[in-house]
């Protein structure tokens, strides 16, 4: 579906973003620990309610559809 291709790239180019910014962090220590643990819960909820919504929305139109098709009432 079109709605979970859009979720995985959004998620693929947080986790990236994430994963660069984590690697900085490791070596560099670009910022406090406080600041990086806040931006790694932001982005793990992110792609948590990201995938949440898309897989909720894949299923209403699936059952949509069933209901168009008539193979449940």
């Amino acid at each position: 579906m079109k709605v979970m291709k859009v979720a995985s790239i959004i998620s693929g180019v947080v986790f990236a973003i994430y994963a660069i910014l984590l690697l900085v962090q490791i070596w560099a220590e670009s910022m406090s620990w406080t600041v990086f643990f806040k931006l790694s819960l932001t982005a793990g909820i992110i792609i948590v309610v990201t995938f949440g919504l898309a897989m909720l929305y894949r299923e209403y139109i699936q059952e949509s559809e069933m209901k168009k098709d008539k193979y449940i009432d």
